[in-house]
């Protein structure tokens, strides 16, 4: 079943119901995923660090210009707390859309954000790397910057509005003084240099192919000196072993290490998903974009962290044996769908009226069109079961909307700050902010697969919307 999440957005009960994404899919052939239960936390993932948002914590005030008229908001540093242990420091890159509280964050690549087609994102990493909180020395900073004295709060303030000119290419100042010189300074002296590589990611990390060999290579990308490679959770009783080209059972690697899944002769169709796992520093500038609908940030600081990533393997006795995987493609606007037939039989589909061929050993991708700011949820499901699900939500762009002015901060302020702001009524890329703890989920369509003999059938259904909450 394809379906497309439901979204409720704060501030009153209206509902929307989100228009046909496909016309129609028709597919022959199984295909054949990750277990139901692998699928449960099926939300697009490269790799890398997962956290949760806690909160703008370091701030001063500043002003935006937007729709001819000046709108106080916050400006500074947020905190998350990484699954599985760390902590990490990031600024704001999406001033006019609003943070969602304790709403939960992947690190993900620039090509996957808004920062994909910012010529400019260079420059942001640069100013993170020459200001505050990696410049902790803020006597130094004060004097090479010629502000004057500022604090913690003040550098927070300046480094944000910088990297706001570069990322939003907002009209926006600093409140103080001395932080608007700062943001000036960092304006002027910001050089583009390159995206940081991901912390820990697999290459690629879902491979296929028969029973009775190895399935692979998956490649190991990470800064981390060391990673543990987590088996199967069933691979003792499945005879399912990792293992490296030689055929070597293997439980820790290193970057570029080559990974297999040996599977034996006699194992029946399946699917099965190694872990690489390691502890980390994630590199400065590495974007974070949220599992649901909040603001996008990038990383100013990061602790030693914990960092994984899954890869998965599915094999057969005979026949088409797709490996599937899926990402976010910002400059088509939708979600790209990786199909890699490693079987013995061609495997057909048709998709937006296309049909499409991959012959044995051959890959093709296709793109499902998402709206901005929509959140989705796939699921393929093949026989006895198997499911791959794919989840997300599509934020590729920033938007310069009118925004609602925002009054002082609180003494603890509101994990939904920064750009974003409180009482907003108003539509498209400019949310309302979140102080609730909802996560945001969109009315939609619902594309359901029926198993129909050999193969597959999808049809389209509209979802009715959800029973109103206040």
């Amino acid at each position: 079943m394809f379906s497309a999440s439901a979204v409720r957005r704060r501030g009153g009960v209206r509902r929307h119901t989100a228009a046909a994404l496909i016309s129609g899919l028709i597919a022959t052939g199984s295909i054949a995923g990750a277990t139901a239960a692998a699928a449960e936390d099926g939300v697009q993932h490269q790799g890398g660090a997962v956290a949760t948002l806690d909160g703008l914590k370091t701030f001063d005030r500043a002003v935006l210009r937007s729709g001819g008229e000046n709108h106080e908001i916050p400006a500074g540093l947020f905190e998350m707390t990484v699954d599985g242990g760390g902590r990490l420091k990031t600024y704001c890159i999406d001033i006019h859309n609003p943070t969602q509280d304790q709403a939960k964050y992947l690190e993900t690549p620039w090509s996957q954000t808004s920062l994909g087609a910012n010529e400019s994102a260079g420059k942001i990493r640069w100013i993170l790397q020459h200001s505050y909180p990696q410049i902790d020395d803020l006597a130094g900073l004060a004097k090479e910057a010629g502000t004057g004295a500022l604090s913690e709060k003040t550098a927070a303030a300046g480094t944000q509005v910088a990297i706001w000119r570069y990322s939003d290419g907002a009209d926006v100042e600093a409140i103080d003084p001395q932080a608007e010189k700062l943001a000036d300074w960092l304006q002027a002296k910001a050089q583009n240099v390159a995206e940081p590589k991901a912390s820990l990611s697999l290459e690629p990390n879902a491979v296929s192919g028969k029973a009775g060999g190895r399935l692979g290579p998956i490649t190991v990308r990470t800064d981390a000196g060391q990673v543990t490679v987590v088996p199967p959770a069933d691979a003792a009783a499945s005879g399912i072993k990792i293992t490296d080209a030689a055929g070597k059972p293997v439980a820790s690697a290193v970057n570029g290490s080559k990974l297999y899944f040996d599977v034996p002769s006699g194992a029946a169709d399946g699917t099965a998903t190694l872990t690489a796992q390691a502890t980390t520093n994630v590199p400065v500038g590495r974007a974070f974009a949220g599992a649901t609908k909040s603001q996008t940030q990038i990383l100013a600081g990061s602790s030693q962290s914990t960092v994984s990533a899954n890869a998965t393997a599915t094999w057969a006795k005979a026949g088409a044996i797709p490996a599937l995987s899926a990402k976010k493609n910002c400059v088509k606007g939708g979600v790209d769908i990786t199909a890699t037939n490693k079987g013995d039989a061609p495997f057909s589909f048709e998709l937006m009226g296309l049909k499409h061929s991959i012959a044995a050993g051959a890959s093709r991708t296709v793109t499902i069109p998402v709206a901005e700011d929509q959140a989705y949820d796939f699921t393929i499901i093949g026989p006895g079961g198997l499911a791959k699900n794919f989840k997300g939500v599509l934020d590729c762009k920033t938007s310069g909307n009118t925004i609602t002015a925002q009054g002082a901060p609180a003494a603890q302020p509101s994990p939904a700050s920064a750009g974003g702001v409180a009482g907003s009524a108003l539509e498209g890329d400019l949310a309302e902010t979140g102080g609730s703890s909802s996560t945001p989920m969109i009315a939609g369509i619902a594309i359901v697969l029926v198993l129909i003999g050999g193969g597959a059938v999808f049809f389209l259904r509209t979802k009715k919307p959800a029973a109103t909450e206040e």
